[in-house]
């Protein structure tokens, strides 16, 4: 079984992602350190202070990542906001985080998020762009709502 878990920044993805990986038993994959082990990152965006990725780059390195997974008929649980657009057909769930505005809000700026970064993603979260995007891939979509933290 191959998991995406995606969603806005801070909308509880790694959260639920390490939960769910512990209760299937199956190993957690962390996006980002793919993108740094593979040196996928193909530069930096200084105004939105993050990492520019190839995403043809990431699918080919997620991919050969589940290929292995099937091979050995290992579950994987892949958490990033970048993971739904791995091609349907390498995916079994794609769980969507949601989160309400106040609570992202909080979060974004306890990163120290600036104003500008905070706006571009509570925007992404009124108008659903990785559920929409998700969407379009043709994914199986369960939605997740993170807004009060369960310990």
């Amino acid at each position: 079984m191959i998991t995406i878990v995606t969603g806005t920044p801070c909308t509880g993805k790694t959260t639920v992602a390490k939960r769910l990986a512990r209760e299937k038993h199956a190993k957690y994959i962390d996006v980002n350190k793919v993108i740094k082990e593979k040196r996928l990152a193909g530069g930096y965006d200084r105004k939105r202070k993050c990492y520019i990725v190839d995403i043809k780059k990431l699918n080919f390195a997620l991919i050969k990542i589940i290929k292995e997974a099937r091979k050995s008929k290992e579950n994987l649980v892949i958490d990033s906001h970048l993971s739904h657009y791995l091609p349907k057909n390498y995916v079994n769930l794609c769980i969507i985080t949601k989160c309400g505005l106040k609570e992202l809000k909080k979060r974004l700026e306890k990163r120290n998020y600036s104003k500008a970064k905070v706006r571009e993603n509570l925007d992404a979260e009124i108008f659903d762009v990785c559920l929409v995007e998700a969407k379009e891939f043709g994914h199986k979509i369960r939605v997740v709502d993170s807004s009060k933290r369960q310990r």
